[in-house]
């Protein structure tokens, strides 16, 4: 393992969780908002959670998940900067919520089953990751890793289910901080999610040996039943 690879992927996933601490605490104006840190435990959580199966499991992916990436199709690129800023704005806005009261309060169960389907979201994207050596966060074919079909895990029900669980998030966080204006810019990234699905979906179709063969098993992109 290279030790430089490890430093810097810490950094960035540290300075991530920094920033999702700052854009809810910084607009509350304040410290005591429980729901703000059980937020960024749960997003500590998750990265913990991510490296330590990686590094158990798949280490060649930190390289991958550091670049450079060969391949990165432009489309995705762009969608992940939209999704990315849509994340911050909806950090940004519960947090003004919480100071200026837009949204009258949530009853303390809806709160606490946002915080369950966010975990469950977290849980189901590392156990993605955990089956998927070839986990990139980028859609791009890895030839130079020798990329292959994955159909083990949770993808042997849906095709990714990462992508699932992320969703379900986006639909838990806002429940849990108490913000209907975070809801809706949460469906906005949910929407450019189920996109980025169908994109990766053809481009994976079209590009990666027997990922043809395999979709036609598992029939489902994300929800089973239903797509």
């Amino acid at each position: 393992m290279d030790k430089k690879i490890l430093v810097r992927y810490v950094v960035r996933e540290l300075m991530g969780v920094a920033t999702v601490a700052a854009a809810l605490l910084i607009p509350a104006g304040t410290w005591s908002w429980w729901q703000a840190w059980v937020t960024t435990a749960l997003t500590l959580a998750w990265v913990i959670a991510t490296a330590w199966i990686i590094l158990r499991v798949h280490p060649a992916l930190l390289a991958e998940r550091l670049g450079p990436r060969p391949g990165a199709q432009r489309w995705d690129m762009l969608i992940l900067s939209a999704m990315g800023l849509l994340q911050l704005l909806r950090y940004v806005l519960a947090g003004l919520d919480h100071r200026l009261g837009w949204t009258a309060v949530f009853p303390l169960w809806l709160q606490m089953a946002g915080l369950i389907l966010a975990g469950l979201g977290y849980v189901l994207a590392v156990w993605a990751t955990g089956s998927n050596a070839y986990f990139s966060q980028v859609v791009r074919l890895q030839r130079e890793r020798g990329q292959s079909v994955v159909s083990s895990g949770p993808y042997a029900w849906v095709r990714h289910p990462a992508y699932f669980g992320l969703l379900v998030d986006e639909l838990g966080l806002p429940f849990l901080l108490n913000s209907l204006p975070a809801l809706g810019v949460g469906l906005l990234d949910a929407a450019l999610l189920i996109l980025r699905t169908r994109l990766e979906d053809r481009f994976l179709q079209d590009n990666l040996p027997g990922y043809k063969e395999y979709a036609a098993r598992v029939r489902y992109r994300l929800l089973p039943r239903i797509w």
